[in-house]
C-alpha cells in the first residue's frame, strides 16, 4: 500500500479510472455533533489518498468537490450511509452513482451476521486487518503513521470485496434488488441529516 496524504484537497491529476473507493473518519458517529476529520479514497490500484481536515476549511477542497459530484464516477462505500451523510453536512453535496458493501453482504450473506469491513475482508479476501484506530482521535493537526495506515487500509480492498459481492449478486439473483437499494441510498443519508438515523420513513405509526 502507498499512503499519500494531502490537507484540504486532491491533486487534481489522479486518474481514478471509473470507480472510487471512499471512506470517512470523523469525531464521532453523531453528524449533528461530530466534524469531518479524514476523507480516503482509492482506486482500487494500491494507493490511498487521504485528505486531511486538521480544522473544519470545507470550502477549500474543489478538486475533492468535484470528484464527489461526478454522477459518473461510481463511488463504493462500506456503511456508505453514514459516509454519505457526513459528505453532504460538509461539502453540501451528496454522492450519486454509489456502491456499499454493507448493504451488498447483507443482502447476500444471509448466513451471516458478520458484515463489518474486518469480516468481509477476512471471509472474502482471507485478509485481517487491523481496526485497532478506528477509535482514536482523528481531529489532531497531525496523525499518527497508525492512524495513517489504518485509515489507508478501509478503502485499499473496497474493489476486491466488490467484486466478490458482485458474483454473489448474480448467483442469488439480487442485483437488481441491490442496485434499487443503491439508488435510494444518497436520500436515505439525506433523511439522517434531516430527522435522524432513528427516522424510518416506511414506519407504520
Amino acid at each position: 500500500m502507498q499512503t499519500h496524504l494531502y490537507t484540504h484537497d486532491l491533486p487534481e491529476d489522479i486518474d481514478w479510472g471509473g470507480s472510487v473507493a471512499i471512506d470517512t473518519e470523523t469525531m464521532g458517529l453523531q453528524h449533528h455533533r461530530d466534524r469531518l476529520c479524514l476523507v480516503q479514497l482509492s482506486a482500487g490500484d494500491g494507493h490511498c489518498h487521504l485528505v486531511h481536515f486538521p480544522e473544519p476549511c470545507f470550502g477549500q477542497s474543489p478538486h475533492l468537490c468535484k470528484l464527489l459530484a461526478n454522477d459518473h464516477l461510481e463511488k463504493v462505500f462500506h456503511y456508505g450511509r453514514f459516509d454519505l451523510a457526513v459528505l453532504a453536512k460538509s461539502f453540501g453535496i451528496v454522492p450519486h452513482n454509489v456502491y456499499c458493501t454493507k448493504i451488498a453482504s447483507r443482502l447476500t450473506r444471509t448466513y451471516t451476521d458478520r458484515h463489518s469491513l474486518k469480516s468481509l475482508c477476512a471471509d472474502l479476501l482471507g485478509i485481517d486487518v487491523d481496526k485497532r484506530e478506528q477509535t482514536s482521535d482523528w481531529g489532531g493537526e497531525v496523525l499518527s503513521p497508525e492512524q495513517l495506515r489504518y485509515a489507508g487500509t478501509d478503502v485499499l480492498y473496497l474493489h476486491a470485496i466488490k467484486e466478490k459481492l458482485d458474483a454473489l449478486l448474480v448467483r442469488e439473483n439480487r442485483l437488481a434488488l441491490a442496485q434499487a437499494c443503491f439508488r435510494f441510498l444518497p436520500h436515505r443519508a439525506e433523511l439522517d441529516l434531516l430527522a435522524g438515523e432513528g427516522f424510518d420513513i416506511f414506519a407504520h405509526k
